[in-house]
């Protein structure tokens, strides 16, 4: 059956539903269920999504969603689509720039805004030692000391791991159960779904409708939609290979997946991700 609506899980359709000016409600909207109801968010500025630091490596600190509150708080969106070599500690290196931007010149009393860090992912880690936590959709991390009380409160990172999202639409109780309902399924839908009744989710839907998409933006839709397809098959395809090559710690296994790829056509980036090899190492192969 044809889709009717956008896959959010593609570049395109992730900016579309929430990275855009017109889309600041739907993106407010979400945030504030994700957070606690004494943070809720009143109003959104997009920054710069690219951070301009002084060498080559702040140039690469390049965030999907970059934002600011009517506070000052920042707030960085990413979506994630498969699985990556230290992931966990590339969100940590994205959130020290807004810290770092908030430093003023002169005398200044180092009293920093919140920063938290969103992260959307459509696998999960596969790294936690208790069952619950294996089965868990939403993980809040902040910094804790040896006695499980929090540290530093203005440092929050969120990961959102939607393969552990299973509720049906009967089941959907609170706000944050409708949106990931409604990222996890939006490609699915034919109609819209009862459950979704509201003025916030009338825009997201609108939004998300192909039918309604001007000429350029179908382009950049059937593109990002063919990137997504491609590299999730690669991803899919070589996700025992890969598993097996970092459990054993064989570079020859990690080599023989990146000359796969380059020959699939995948990009240099991903099969970085891919394979967590340097650009010069595939680059040799």
């Amino acid at each position: 059956m044809k889709a009717k609506y956008i896959n959010l899980f593609t570049d395109f359709g992730f900016k579309k539903i929430f990275g855009e000016e017109a889309s600041k409600p739907l993106l407010i909207d979400f945030l504030n269920a994700l957070l606690p109801h004494t943070d809720k968010i009143v109003d959104l500025n997009f920054k710069n999504n690219e951070h301009l630091g002084q060498t080559d490596l702040d140039r690469k600190a390049i965030y999907d969603i970059y934002c600011e509150n009517e506070k000052g708080e920042k707030f960085i969106v990413e979506l994630q689509k498969a699985k990556q070599n230290y992931f966990k500690e590339r969100t940590i290196y994205y959130s020290t720039f807004p810290i770092r931007e908030q430093a003023e010149k002169g005398d200044w009393n180092n009293n920093l805004k919140a920063v938290y860090c969103v992260g959307i992912l459509d696998f999960t880690f596969d790294d936690y030692e208790s069952e619950p936590e294996k089965s868990e959709v939403v993980h809040t991390i902040k910094h804790k000391n040896q006695n499980g009380k929090v540290f530093y409160d203005k440092l929050t990172f969120i990961y959102l791991e939607m393969p552990n999202f299973k509720l049906s639409e009967a089941e959907l109780r609170t706000r944050l159960d409708k949106w990931l309902y409604f990222i996890k399924h939006l490609e699915d839908f034919q109609t819209i779904p009862a459950i979704f009744s509201d003025e916030i989710f009338n825009q997201a839907f609108e939004k998300a409708e192909l039918a309604k998409l001007a000429p350029a933006d179908w382009d950049k839709y059937e593109y990002s939609l063919k990137i997504f397809r491609d590299n999730k098959a690669v991803f899919d395809y070589y996700d025992i290979a890969i598993d097996t090559a970092f459990d054993e710690g064989k570079l020859e296994g990690k080599n023989e997946i990146a000359k796969s790829a380059r020959q699939m056509g995948l990009a240099i980036d991903d099969i970085i991700k891919l394979t967590g090899l340097t650009k010069e190492q595939i680059e040799k192969l």
